[in-house]
């Protein structure tokens, strides 16, 4: 009930310390995407390398609707920022709301920033619990030239969130002037520096992680408290089209009411929404006396929780919108022919979201939940979730897939499922995401026994070796190595590790010329262009070369003979080399092997 207690001075009309805000950040390095995950065909998931925080940064995008439509068509963005309790592993939108649904036929591309627990979204002077945060900068300069670049944005923003997310929303389009043509706050803290409201944030932050808020804008004499209140920056939003909500506190449709009339049992929800109705009343009638226009809706009940704050994004998409220069919905579109047939029998598509249009070799359409492709000759079929995802990765009807040929199944284990197109098929797990496999290497793990056999389930997709003519793919077991020459062979367990030790195919190993072969005493080895492994639990994995060594040891009858099972790799001795074996030694001079025992 702190939060209750702390906003009497509010409700008095006590006006925040007015202070001049603190210079805009000066412009970061670049940023670089250290990894892609496609989700669904127009969800991503991308790691950041962000200069700033220096640590990789998780961005999620819900794609355009016509993302597919117009490959050369650019939209604008719409950030959606998170509360205070912002995990590591995805947005309250998406997990808490229903973001991926409601902007599934909307013409811009939101931008889901994930982790920021008890951050403001806000450049810290300090790190603290283990958290270098820089989000200020990392939004708002580091992030966009990736968007406008691989990702097609504008320069056309918008930035709404609840709760913190909703203060730093009006503080980041009021500190960056220009960035955001829209800003909108649901639910949040909108006069930071009001008598007590310092203290309310600490105990808050404290609760939500552990944050000391010190860390964050220093003491609350700090200019930097001010230089972060949308109150005192209220003038700074001129020009920016701005939404502001927020309930009562009293218990409300989305509520579970309490024995006490209208107090719902979200006691704390219902203190924390008292606090941001009167923080917000007192920054609209700012606004009022700036004359800055304002769109507010003051609902008379609901507390503070995500099922209110999914009815604002909705409810205040007309705007933004408008704000953002597209449309407010989708045009309207019929499914026809054998697509229309597919869409009827497959009830999770949902509703179509664009016409029928040209893709590499035949049309689509997409739906809400996914696309359907058809081809002549080849029919039509749906491709959804995260084979959807894979799909996209693979760059569509336009890269080596091709078109789909059959429809997702189940796999028998239960476990995993996967998809066949014209040129291979995509296979998924929840361990190992979607993954293509296609030419030699599919053939050879058929022949293995797909995922039921010792492979696995890959893991990885298929990539040219760098430095030789040939390709490598990993998969749960061990990865298939491909060559013209060689065919397609797996390495495994301890033999790859030793693979790897050399440096794989660019040793004078090269590549693997066979499957790996068991030998006396559980050993094992496996033959390379140059020469082979062996591996056995008493004398570890070692290279035998081929060549003199090799020949001489087979004369003796390999692991079988006297000298057992190698101990080393060869190495220089004086006038040539030696390798050592379990019961002696083999020394090459002058191209003439000597066998000595022990």
């Amino acid at each position: 009930m702190l939060a209750t207690a702390l906003v009497i001075p509010l409700a008095a009309g006590v006006s925040p310390a007015v202070a001049q805000p603190a210079a805009t950040p000066e412009a970061a390095a670049p940023a670089t995407v250290q990894k892609v995950i496609w989700l669904t065909d127009r969800r991503v998931a991308l790691w950041i390398n962000s200069p700033s925080m220096a640590t990789p940064i998780q961005v999620q995008l819900l794609l355009a609707r016509d993302w597919n439509t117009r490959p050369d068509a650019r939209f604008p963005v719409l950030y959606l920022l998170d509360g205070l309790r912002a995990t590591d592993e995805e947005s309250g939108w998406t997990k808490d709301a229903g973001a991926v649904d409601f902007f599934a036929d909307k013409n811009v591309t939101v931008v889901l920033p994930i982790g920021g627990q008890s951050s403001f979204y806000s450049d810290w002077l300090q790190p603290d619990n283990g958290k270098n945060y820089k989000w200020e900068t990392f939004l708002t300069k580091e992030l966009p030239p990736l968007l406008e670049g691989a990702w097609r944005a504008t320069d056309v923003r918008g930035m709404e969130g609840l709760s913190m997310g909703g203060t730093a929303a009006m503080f980041l389009a009021a500190r960056n002037p220009g960035f955001a043509k829209y800003a909108a706050s649901y639910s949040g803290f909108l006069t930071t520096t009001t008598i007590g409201m310092p203290q309310a944030i600490e105990f808050a932050m404290r609760e939500a992680g552990g944050f000391d808020v010190g860390a964050m804008w220093g003491p609350p004499t700090s200019p930097e408290w001010a230089a972060h209140d949308p109150y005192t920056l209220a003038e700074k939003l001129k020009g920016v089209a701005l939404y502001v909500s927020s309930g009562s506190g009293a218990s409300g449709p989305f509520d579970q009411a309490s024995s006490i009339p209208g107090v719902s049992t979200n006691y704390a929800g219902m203190g924390l929404e008292i606090l941001s109705r009167l923080t917000s009343q007192n920054f609209v009638t700012k606004l009022g006396k700036l004359a800055i226009p304002a769109q507010v809706n003051y609902r008379p009940s609901g507390t503070h929780s995500w099922p209110y704050w999914d009815f604002e994004m909705r409810q205040s998409w007309t705007q933004a919108a408008s704000a953002l220069g597209t449309d407010p919905g989708k045009p309207a579109c019929t499914a026809s022919g054998q697509i229309a047939t597919v869409a009827g029998a497959n009830g999770w598509l949902g509703d179509c979201l664009t016409g029928e249009y040209p893709v590499a070799g035949g049309v689509a359409q997409d739906f809400r939940s996914g696309r359907v492709f058809f081809a002549q000759g080849g029919g039509a079929h749906p491709v959804g979730g995260m084979i959807g995802g894979g799909y996209q990765a693979a760059l569509g009807p336009g890269g080596p897939l091709g078109l789909p040929t059959g429809d997702e199944r189940g796999l028998p284990d239960g476990k995993g499922r996967m998809q066949t197109f014209q040129n291979g098929s995509l296979y998924w797990t929840p361990q190992t995401g979607a993954q293509v496999v296609r030419g030699a290497i599919l053939d050879e793990w058929g022949k293995q026994g797909y995922e039921g056999g010792p492979a696995g389930y890959p893991i990885a997709p298929e990539v040219t070796t760098p430095n030789r003519d040939g390709a490598v793919q990993a998969f749960e077991n061990g990865p298939f190595y491909y060559s013209a020459k060689t065919g397609v062979h797996r390495v495994q367990g301890m033999i790859l590790g030793k693979y790897a030790e050399m440096g794989y195919e660019n040793s004078w190993l090269g590549f693997p010329a066979a499957e790996e072969q068991p030998l006396k005493d559980l050993g094992r080895y496996s033959r390379f262009e140059g020469g082979n492994i062996y591996w056995s639990p008493l004398s570890g994995a070692w290279a035998v070369r081929n060549g003199p060594i090799m020949e001489a040891w087979q004369v003796l009858g390999y692991e079988n003979g006297k000298l057992g099972y190698p101990i080393s790799d060869e190495f220089p001795v004086p006038g040539g080399v030696q390798q050592n074996f379990q019961t002696g030694f083999i020394i090459v001079r002058d191209g003439k092997p000597e066998v000595h025992g022990l």
